[in-house]
């Protein structure tokens, strides 16, 4: 066994395994909730400036006919490769040199050869897609080219995300935060560039994206390659270890599928809101931007989360990894009101960065107040689920996610929604999944004996099971 070098360890460890924890964890939270918003705005900028200067059906491709299909299609392999990131950081924080470098080889060619699969796949089946989701005609073209732009681009945006997890993994979340800096301000230039003085419209905004991913990979991979050994990337090591594969699979996979069902439902939705015209498209395009500040905050939670249990699991410290799990519970309600807060006193002045169309906004209110005061009830599906499956546990966790939020959602949308005709009474099936899913998640967290399980599979003598 392969061990850390004492200035590899003070280099990168970052405090996760020893220190205070609450600032520990804001130190690691904070890098990964600016990252997560930088990259949000890729997206975010593309919708306000085609919005403002090409039209609303542009404004409604790029956000609403086309956004849930990306992450459907990326968010599978995002999700599968997750199960790296996990091992990485198990790895990490019991010392094992050889086995996070070989992970790390292994993580970068599922990114290179996902990202090509996905980009032929993307171009050729995305229209298809797009009309199987009642896309209306004025939207279509918008959508087609935007989307097949975007699919041309997967391959840094999968290295990017694959080598971002990578670096978290160990503790470090600031280098993927200023790699993102860099990329989002070569997005808004190049936005500003080729939409509004090369009149290409949603075409510019997707080429844009798609070369500034292309620089926030190439950053991601350089510092790999000046990284600490455990974590250098050696191009000629890049394969797919046939011991770790599995591993990785059956820790990833079920995140990938989790991604999948959870998007496959959010299509549903989408398809609902499709038959609404095109003003309830744009309404919920630019509701899908505020709505994305909770989201990036909880999401950067279920990531901090993950990344501390799985270090402190793989180096054995029990009652430090449950006092993380109790200080990132407390974190993540605070901000959640914080923001819950923030949106519906300022909901209106945020629309109006998306369109000036009135009968837009004053619907994006009314989707805002019905959704915001429900936030709090998806605290638990995210902490526990980052809980159990940072130990190596991420079955289970699928498995009532796609219960408890797709199979439950896609019923109520497809059988109880039709019996009242309103797109109200469609949006009621968010905090109802939220809540029960959430429930689900607090009894498995209390109940379920995950912690004992996963020490079995990764070979560890049972200390204490109790969380």
């Amino acid at each position: 066994m392969a061990v850390f070098k004492k200035h590899d360890v003070a280099a990168d460890m970052h405090g996760i395994t020893e220190g205070v924890i609450w600032k520990q964890m804001l130190l690691f939270f904070f890098p990964i909730l600016l990252g997560t918003f930088f990259q949000q705005l890729y997206n975010t900028v593309d919708a306000m400036v085609v919005g403002k200067f090409v039209g609303k059906q542009a404004l409604a491709a790029v956000g609403g006919a086309t956004g849930t299909l990306v992450n459907l299609i990326v968010g599978f392999f995002v999700g599968l490769s997750s199960g790296a990131t996990v091992i990485i950081s198990q790895y990490f924080g019991a010392r094992e040199e050889n086995g996070v470098s070989r992970t790390v080889h292994t993580a970068i060619a599922m990114g290179l050869g996902g990202g090509l699969i996905l980009s032929i796949a993307g171009i050729i089946v995305s229209p298809a897609i797009l009309r199987l989701m009642d896309t209306p005609e004025e939207v279509m073209t918008y959508a087609t080219t935007y989307i097949r732009i975007y699919f041309a681009g997967m391959i840094p945006s999968l290295i990017y995300n694959i080598g971002s997890g990578i670096l978290r993994a160990v503790g470090d979340s600031k280098r993927p935060l200023y790699f993102l800096i860099c990329a989002c301000l070569v997005n808004i230039v190049l936005d500003i560039v080729l939409v509004l003085y090369a009149n290409m419209g949603v075409a510019g905004a997707a080429l844009a994206t798609i070369f500034s991913q292309a620089v926030s990979a190439l950053l991601v991979i350089l510092a790999l390659l000046h990284a600490t050994p455990a974590l250098r990337l050696h191009w000629r090591k890049i394969r797919l270890h046939g011991d770790l594969l599995p591993r990785i699979i059956r820790i990833g996979l079920p995140a990938g599928l989790q991604s999948v069902m959870y998007s496959l439902s959010n299509l549903v939705i989408q398809s609902s809101i499709n038959r609404f015209g095109t003003d309830m498209m744009a309404t919920w395009t630019a509701y899908g931007k505020l709505d994305s500040f909770f989201w990036m905050i909880i999401s950067a939670f279920g990531v901090t989360i993950t990344t501390f249990v799985g270090q402190n699991f793989g180096a054995h410290k029990y009652d430090r990894m449950r006092k993380s799990i109790r200080t990132c519970l407390v974190m993540a309600t605070v901000a959640t009101l914080l923001v819950t807060g923030l949106l519906l006193t300022f909901g209106e002045t945020l629309y109006r960065l998306f369109t000036d169309e009135e009968v837009v906004i004053q619907k994006g209110m009314q989707v805002l107040r019905l959704l915001a005061p429900f936030y709090c009830t998806y605290i638990g599906v995210e902490v526990f689920a980052g809980t159990v499956r940072g130990a190596g546990d991420s079955l289970i966790p699928m498995l009532m996610t796609l219960f408890g939020v797709c199979v439950l959602r896609v019923v109520w949308v497809t059988l109880i929604a039709p019996m009242k005709p309103d797109v109200t009474f469609m949006l009621l099936s968010y905090p109802i999944t939220w809540s029960f899913t959430s429930i689900l998640f607090i009894i498995y967290y209390f109940k379920g004996g995950w912690l004992e399980r996963c020490e079995r599979k990764a070979g560890y003598a049972h200390v204490d099971g109790r969380v």
